[in-house]
């Protein structure tokens, strides 16, 4: 496949080399030739010096060939108008990924209608889980977090308990996945659980919240 990534800086070199080093055409824009030093000594895409915003600069880049462009520079404000024009003028590329540098400038972003990865936010929320339980752990994020499936494992208060009992009260959280001995399965909410499980579940930040107290009451107790 054909990208483009626009802006290299320290994540746009790799995201440009992970690119590459999967197998894809790679073509990276920057304004300033510096910027390319950052790319990996052994990424063998296309690099093009010019202003992002400038019609010859994406045409030098081939965007009418591009399946997707990330616009990753570190203002958001030229990632809006960037991933907008993209949008607008080369209708044939099927995804345009903005990034949000300053959680702030979300909402400006969300109004031009953009595909968003916040990598502030979403690496922010993941050294909190980290350092919070590491023993609770997401293992996959939707959108910028706002949902999340997390893993955890059951302590001895809940063993013999059913799911509904451990989620109960606990509004935005719905169980994905029970693990025991290796063996996953498609849990009825009346299954007991045991001390050792892993169970997974999609939640929102309010769910996760109200299920890492219930299970800190676990083991507390």
């Amino acid at each position: 496949m054909n990208f483009i990534v626009v802006g290299c800086g320290r994540f746009g070199a790799e995201l440009a080399y992970r690119l590459f080093s999967n197998g894809h055409q790679v073509v990276v824009v920057d304004s300033s030739s510096q910027a390319f030093n950052r790319l990996h000594p052994d990424f063998r895409g296309r690099t093009v010096e010019g202003d992002s915003l400038s019609a010859d600069t994406l045409s030098r880049a081939a965007a009418d060939k591009a399946d997707g462009v990330a616009v990753v520079t570190n203002s958001d404000t030229l990632n809006a108008v960037i991933g907008h024009t993209v949008r607008v003028h080369y209708p044939n590329v099927k995804q345009v990924i903005v990034r949000n540098y300053d959680p702030a400038m979300r909402g400006m972003l969300e109004a031009f209608g953009l595909q968003i990865v916040s990598s502030t936010a979403w690496g922010a929320e993941r050294v909190q889980e980290l350092l919070i339980d590491p023993s609770f752990r997401a293992v996959f994020s939707a959108g910028n977090g706002e949902v999340e499936m997390y893993e955890m494992f059951i302590s001895e208060k809940w063993d013999g308990m059913t799911i509904s009992s451990l989620l109960e009260g606990c509004s935005g959280i719905v169980c994905a996945a029970l693990t025991r001995a290796g063996r996953a399965e498609l849990p009825a909410p009346g299954a007991k659980l045991q001390k050792g499980d892993v169970l997974t579940v999609s939640a929102t930040l309010e769910g996760v919240k109200a299920l890492r107290a219930k299970l800190q009451e676990g083991k507390e107790a």
